[in-house]
């Protein structure tokens, strides 16, 4: 019985994947086949050689095509998972055939991409031909997340309590402001603190990014609950709410200051001792990473002196 599992798994290949997917998507075996060009029987074949390998039904057929079960379903979100990272692979092994000597996977959150990566990420490149950077924005919580099992080589991220073994370093300090309408009563104060403002409804960044977690964290303490009127995916878009007269904002003062919102927005400084903070570049282990990536974060570690330096 061990002998047919194991053959058995032999047919589960990532062509078999690709084709499943495709009849997901299409709803149909024929369809599936006529966009991959083959037999509609050759297709069902290959879906039934899956279902025996892996001992379970994965579509629902009628009259109209057919559907995914729930194993089915399982199986498409793990195909399209492998396929996407077959891809990438793909992807970068064919950039050394035209002089790419290396790949650095770093990700970063939005705070670290607006206020400091271009200029970081540009005088790197420029000092290292053949190396090429792939960035990719997420949340500090999934930052964390993809450097522990190896999705990105380096990430940067705020300081969290569930960082396990990853080591980190400091990378550059920033401080966080509140973003009000010019002719707003908070606007003429030299400095507010948050629970100040939580009488005012707020524009909040998604509910588990960092800084949202932080103001959750300070709102609690004060026994008082924060009004998100909306929640946006990057600080632009929430600079373009608070101009609107839709609520108020944090953000990081350099971030604000990039944007360009001085103006019609004014940044009034948090007085709380969490609004300074650190961002942290964090991988499994510095001394061990891919020679590519270790020499990035030894030029982001050297930006970080020479920033503070200039200071």
């Amino acid at each position: 019985m061990q002998k047919e599992d194991r053959g058995a798994s032999r047919r589960f290949d990532f062509l078999t994947l690709q084709m499943f997917v495709t009849v997901c998507d299409a709803g149909s075996i024929q369809r599936a086949a006529e966009r991959k060009f083959i037999a509609a029987s050759a297709v069902s074949k290959r879906i039934a050689d899956l279902e025996v390998a892996l001992n379970a039904h994965l579509l629902y057929r009628h009259a109209r095509g057919v559907t995914p079960t729930a194993a089915g379903i399982t199986l498409l979100h793990h195909a399209r998972a492998l396929l996407f990272k077959l891809d990438r692979m793909q992807s970068e092994l064919s950039d050394y055939s035209v002089g790419i000597k290396g790949h650095v996977r770093l990700h970063a959150n939005i705070s670290a991409i607006l206020q400091f990566l271009p200029e970081d990420i540009s005088g790197f490149l420029r000092r290292s031909a053949g190396i090429r950077v792939g960035l990719e924005q997420q949340v500090s919580s999934h930052i964390i997340r993809n450097v522990q099992v190896g999705e990105a080589d380096i990430g940067i991220c705020n300081p969290q309590v569930n960082m396990s073994d990853l080591q980190r370093r400091p990378y550059r300090e920033d401080h966080l402001v509140l973003a009000v309408p010019k002719h707003h009563p908070l606007a003429p104060m030299s400095g507010v603190r948050f629970s100040e403002t939580l009488d005012e409804d707020h524009i909040g960044l998604p509910h588990d990014s960092a800084l949202y977690l932080g103001m959750r964290r300070a709102s609690a303490e004060t026994g008082k609950a924060m009004k998100v009127r909306i929640h946006v995916n990057g600080l632009d878009a929430m600079c373009r709410m608070i101009i609107n007269g839709l609520g108020v904002g944090v953000l990081p003062n350099r971030a604000f200051e990039l944007l360009g919102a001085a103006g019609d927005l004014v940044a009034v400084p948090l007085l709380d001792e969490w609004a300074n903070r650190t961002l942290y570049l964090v991988a499994r282990d510095f001394e061990n990473l891919p020679v590519a990536a270790r020499l990035f974060a030894a030029h982001l570690l050297a930006g970080k002196s020479a920033a503070t330096t200039n200071s």
